[in-house]
């Protein structure tokens, strides 16, 4: 016979000594609520891809944040759709870009609420690529890390 010969079960005799040695609980603390944004006003369009899950404008996006605050997520994580863009990912690092007029915005009217942002570029770049694309078509480390210091 092989081992164990006896499945012992005093750690699962009852909840108070289940909820003692349990290993992973999972609460609301724990959660990051995704934002996507896009300039425009009065938008709020569906992820083709992500049923249920919405695009919204700039002039919507505080209200949306407070509403995911008053429910007890700790965070949002938002991501950009720029209205152009480019080889250089110039909408991730400009000083009137989405995202970072979404963050003004949620900030004024969510007050205690995490902020978090996508630092990828390829959201922002024409050709899709996280990185800046040298001629021979790799990606090239240090001009893209000059511009994710951005």
């Amino acid at each position: 016979m092989g081992f164990p010969t006896h499945r012992l079960r005093r750690l699962r005799n009852n909840a108070v000594i289940r909820c003692l040695v349990k290993e992973t609980e999972l609460s609301v603390n724990d959660l990051i609520y995704p934002l996507f944004v896009e300039k425009g006003s009065r938008k709020k369009t569906e992820v083709k891809s992500m049923p249920g899950v919405y695009r919204f404008s700039l002039d919507s996006i505080a209200k949306e944040a407070k509403d995911v605050e008053q429910l007890g997520i700790p965070a949002i994580i938002l991501f950009g759709i720029p209205e152009k863009k480019d080889p250089r990912a110039s909408g991730a690092y400009a000083e009137n870009g989405v995202v970072q007029q979404a963050l003004r915005a949620i900030r004024a009217e969510a007050k205690k609420i995490l902020l978090i942002t996508d630092v990828c570029l390829c959201e922002y770049t024409d050709h899709g690529h996280c990185g800046i694309v040298g001629k021979d078509g790799s990606i090239e480390n240090d001009p893209t890390l000059e511009l994710l210091a951005k």
